[in-house]
């Protein structure tokens, strides 16, 4: 189980930190993706990183904005949004699979948290 937290109102130019903790054993073994979709849009990748935590991906798109880590000691990931913009607004997802690079797809998700950027 992926539980996301985070989210809330921001103003635009401020950064944020969004949360994912997984639940049961073996976080370690499990490559952590983070997507968005905004409303009348469709979903879209936003990040990943490996399961060894090595290697991140990051679409074009996101022109360096965004990092995406993972503490598994803590079982937790997460995704740093810095100079938020309202564009950024959106359902944030985490999602995991086990034992893959990060580039997708996933095979578990969380529930999602709102984000809304105010300019």
């Amino acid at each position: 189980q992926l539980v996301e937290s985070g989210g809330g109102l921001v103003q635009a130019g401020a950064s944020l930190r969004l949360s994912c903790v997984g639940s049961g054993d073996y976080f370690s073994s499990y490559a952590i993706g983070w997507y968005r979709q905004a409303p009348g849009k469709e979903r879209e990748f936003v990040a990943g990183i490996k399961w060894s935590g090595r290697d991140t991906y990051y679409p074009d798109s996101m022109n360096g904005r965004f990092t995406i880590s993972k503490d598994d000691a803590k079982g937790m990931a997460y995704l740093q949004i810095n100079h938020v913009k309202p564009e950024d607004t959106a359902i944030y997802y985490c999602a995991a699979a086990y034992l893959t690079t990060g580039a997708g797809p996933f095979d578990f998700w969380g529930q999602g948290t709102q984000v809304t950027v105010s300019s």
